[in-house]
């Protein structure tokens, strides 16, 4: 009797069972289309997604802060819509945020065990939301939580050094995931949300999202604000963006994220830059027609790709002539473009330039989460991680200290620091860039975002990518995208490459090819 009383306690409801299966790959479309029906609420998809996360979690390790209110704030969504009030696109839609997003009395860790509570360091909790988590709220969607990151955001490759323990990659468990939002690609291809947000300064949306066979978009710096997000090189490089499972979800996360704020007055610069009608506008499934695309080749940088890798390639550019797209090699052959990176000794192919203001952007992110945080100064956060200082030798920040400007900031972290080599790299990326774009009459570029496949999860070899250095220094916008997949199962992305704020019309080519193509596919999970 008691044995039969727990079974059936434990049984799914049909209905559930129903809504269940439809977790899988779900879409913003299929959301909306479901609330419209009336056959789920937001209430009952939160709780849906969360069993899902309490199922599959444990083992991928993709959140590891979890939005108390996440439920209320699903209930807030079904009475609005129940009082008949007109909703956004994203009204209801279960997402993830990174870790280092601010969100008002959830802990921001950056992975490491001295800034949390429950590895036994101390809470970083902001009084206040970063921009884009308050505007991921004001367009209507349920925060579940919070993903996991490798300590700092250290490395696009993985979060094998998180507090919480290493994440997994749903479509290649045993190997890396990307970083450094890992947890949040994870996330995404594990279904545990529709979409997520990711940051990058050195790949950290493209990568994970090219690792698990994902949509990413890399924003043009300073469209989208990032205070309030754990930095690294936040007055230079740093940028947030979405991570979704198809091209019109990331689309449509990026008009709720885009946008001036006085919050972070560099987003200045992105006013009158976005497309009338949205991001969403240019989405048609012939948007390659006529388009001309460039490249890669040793003109971009002279690192080959793999065999595979060039196969894969061949195919992709196969698909993109057949959608009408014009492909022009090695655009960038006989200028001095690739003379520009100084890769940082000991790292594969980074350029660190930016990172010199790392120690400034820190005391400026600390100031800001209030008067009541348990760490307020970059001085406060080097005592209280002074026993794995992460700038010496060995620590997880030392391989820049390379870099000639960063000694006056760590000396001095309230003063703006000395970026001027950073400035000026800058500048010698964009201009070739645009003058190349110009003489060829490119649309964009379309390279292999991976050289390789991906390593193993545990070892010392990292995700071999083709635009990371240079994308992240100009401040130019990237879209990546599935392709398909090697032989051994590890994804295979492209990345669509353009002018600043260009990022309507590489979501149009993405949009075009993902139609065409369809090679996203669910991974299988293991409980």
């Amino acid at each position: 009797m008691n044995a039969m009383a727990l079974s059936v306690a434990v049984t799914p409801e049909p209905a559930e069972d129903a809504l269940a299966a439809r977790l899988i790959e779900m879409t913003v479309e299929d959301c909306q289309r479901a609330f419209a029906e009336g056959s789920v609420t937001a209430e009952a998809l939160a709780q849906a997604f969360l069993a899902r996360i309490e199922t599959y979690n444990p083992r991928y390790k993709a959140l590891i802060v979890m939005n108390p209110q996440a439920l209320d704030d699903a209930r807030a969504i079904d009475g609005r819509r129940a009082a008949g009030e007109t909703l956004g696109p994203l009204a209801g839609v279960p997402v993830v945020i990174k870790d280092t997003m601010d969100m008002a009395g959830l802990p921001s860790t950056g992975g490491w065990h001295f800034l949390s509570a429950e590895a036994g360091g101390v809470d970083l909790i902001p009084a206040t939301d970063a921009p884009v988590t308050a505007r991921m709220r004001e367009a209507g969607c349920v925060i579940l939580g919070k993903t996991n990151v490798p300590v700092l955001s250290h490395t696009g490759s993985h979060a094998n050094d998180s507090w919480a323990g290493p994440t997994l990659n749903p479509a290649a468990p045993d190997r890396i995931p990307g970083g450094s939002s890992a947890g949040t690609a994870t996330a995404v291809a594990a279904s545990l949300a529709v979409l997520g947000l990711a940051e990058e300064t050195g790949g950290s949306i493209q990568n994970p999202a090219s690792a698990q066979g994902l949509v990413g978009i890399k924003p043009s710096f300073g469209l989208v604000p990032n205070a309030g997000v754990m930095p690294l090189a936040g007055s230079t490089r740093d940028v947030v963006g979405p991570i979704a499972r198809c091209v019109r979800d990331a689309a449509l996360t990026l008009d709720a994220l885009a946008g001036y704020t006085a919050a972070d007055p560099k987003t200045v610069a992105g006013i009158g830059k976005r497309p009338a009608g949205g991001y969403t506008a240019g989405l048609e499934p012939g948007a390659l027609a006529g388009k001309r695309l460039g490249l890669y080749g040793p003109g971009w940088r002279d690192l080959p790709l793999s065999e595979e890798a060039s196969a894969l390639y061949a195919r992709a550019q196969a698909e993109l002539e057949a959608a009408g797209a014009t492909l022009v090699a090695d655009p960038f052959a006989g200028t001095d473009f690739a003379a520009i990176a100084e890769p940082t000794p000991g790292l594969v192919y980074f350029d660190a330039r930016g990172f010199e203001s790392a120690p400034y952007d820190l005391q400026l992110y600390l100031e800001r989460m209030g008067p009541d945080v348990a760490i307020r100064s970059f001085a406060a956060f080097a005592e209280a991680t002074k026993a794995e200082d992460a700038f010496a030798p060995g620590g997880v920040l030392h391989p820049i200290t390379n870099l000639r400007q960063l000694a006056a900031c760590l000396a001095d972290p309230a003063s703006p620091p000395d970026v001027s080599d950073f400035l000026a790299a800058r500048e010698a990326y964009l201009a070739v860039f645009d003058r190349v774009m110009a003489e060829h009459g490119l649309d964009a570029l379309v390279f292999p975002q991976m050289r390789a496949e991906l390593p193993p999860l545990h070892g010392p070899g990292t995700l071999l990518e083709t635009t990371v250095c240079e994308i992240n220094i100009a401040g130019l916008p990237g879209v990546t995208l599935p392709a398909g997949a090697y032989a051994s199962g590890s994804p295979f992305n492209l990345i669509f490459v353009g002018r600043m704020w260009s990022e309507g019309d590489l979501l149009a080519c993405a949009y075009a090819y993902e139609q065409a193509t369809h090679h996203r596919r669910a991974p299988a999970l293991d409980a």
